[in-house]
């Protein structure tokens, strides 16, 4: 790999294939099925890997550009799940009309509305799922709602379009720091989606699919009675956030970027690398976590006293800093003295550890958003790149 231009996006195949063993026997021992996210990697070759694990149906989009690759590739069955606009009708609608079995997503009447008036323009029927609000994250009905069943009601009694079921995502599970916290979050999901489909039964209409997820409740849930999928996607790579919740160990990422020493800033302790925030993402997803690993965490850890991040970055150039393991945890005023006193002591063999010219490999905060800064991975094994697998961007 010290050969492959920098920056780059590497995947440890070995890693990645553990991972989706993982998660597709969980949810095959739950007797449900997994419907992958494939935002994370946008990618058929690690999609074709999920569905070979087993236990999938169809898969998850963020983007109609993503459905068209995999349509494209030969995967039919596809939610979008980002709330659809009406902009976007027409090209929903040239996907159907080709053959795909794409299903859209709404949480409103408003919009609902000026979709209608878009569909009726078009030679198809559209599946359309509502995404309820389970945990006040972000997007969705309120399953307790009146404007549930009012949402269901205006769809089934479209001509243009056919009321699929439900979905959510408990993105409150990113804060999830126990076992106890992942596994009632997890249950919270779910039985608030059941208690959705309940009160759409007794009104007469019927959900076709009943749709939960995110990579922490996804591995966190114990019972899936009810529930006819599971989506996730971080969990094929994991990432540093999701080892600060405990989902993963550190050892479990299977995405990295790597990057090359260009310089020192030996009065300052600092390494400059040529990976910058450009090649690893803006996410600062460890930020709030008890253990804080600026843009990314120099791997493998070296010492048991010592770990290299990126304590800063620039669109092209990253700084990696030496900080002691205890100082990773996130200070609180009166500890910032004796953290910057922590990284002194310890940054006096960052020099030696990182010549210039030396390749080095960074862990990403987010898989998701660090992917999606390049259009094609190296795939490792043994420490040889054997592969290069192309992905999607864009919108």
């Amino acid at each position: 790999i010290e050969d492959l231009p920098t920056p780059c996006c590497l995947i440890d195949k070995a890693k990645m294939q553990r991972n989706i063993a993982r998660l597709s026997a969980h949810i095959g021992s739950l007797n449900c099925t997994l419907r992958p996210h494939v935002k994370t990697h946008k990618s058929i070759e690690v999609t074709k890997a999920i569905v070979d694990a087993g236990n999938v149906k169809g898969i998850t989009v963020s983007t109609l550009k993503e459905a068209d690759y995999f349509f494209k590739h030969g995967i039919n069955d596809i939610l979008y799940a980002v709330g659809i606009t009406p902009n976007k009708i027409a090209h929903v609608a040239h996907l159907i009309e080709q053959g795909c079995d794409l299903t859209v997503v709404i949480d409103n009447e408003d919009m609902l509305s000026l979709i209608f008036e878009k569909m009726a323009q078009h030679n198809c029927v559209f599946k359309v799922i509502i995404e309820l609000d389970t945990d006040g994250h972000r997007s969705g009905v309120n399953p307790h709602s009146d404007a549930l069943i009012s949402i269901a009601k205006h769809i089934n009694n479209n001509a243009h379009a056919t009321f699929e079921g439900v979905m959510t995502h408990a993105g409150e599970s990113y804060a999830c720091f126990t076992e106890k916290a992942k596994q009632d979050m997890a249950a919270q999901e779910r039985d608030l989606t059941l208690h959705a489909v309940k009160r759409l039964f007794e009104e007469g209409i019927h959900c076709n699919t009943v749709s939960i997820g995110s990579t922490p409740t996804a591995f966190a849930v114990d019972q899936l009675d009810g529930i006819t999928e599971v989506r996730a996607g971080v969990y094929v790579f994991f990432d540093l956030v999701m080892a600060g919740l405990g989902v993963c160990h550190i050892d479990d990422i299977a995405m990295s970027v790597l990057g090359t020493i260009i310089g020192h800033q030996k009065d300052k302790g600092w390494v400059i690398t040529d990976a910058g925030w450009m090649a690893m993402s803006r996410d600062r997803g460890t930020a709030n976590h008890p253990q804080d690993y600026g843009y990314g965490l120099v791997a493998p850890s070296i010492g048991r006293n010592t770990c290299y991040i990126m304590s800063d970055a620039n669109q092209e150039h990253g700084i990696i800093t030496a900080v002691s393991s205890a100082s990773l945890k996130s200070p609180s005023e009166d500890q910032s003295k004796s953290q910057t006193e922590s990284q002194t002591q310890v940054s006096g063999d960052i020099f030696t550890h990182f010549p210039v010219a030396k390749a080095i490999e960074i862990l990403p905060n987010h898989a998701c958003a660090t992917a999606a800064q390049y259009d094609h991975y190296y795939v490792v094994e043994k420490g040889v790149a054997v592969d290069k697998w192309h992905s999607v961007t864009g919108w």
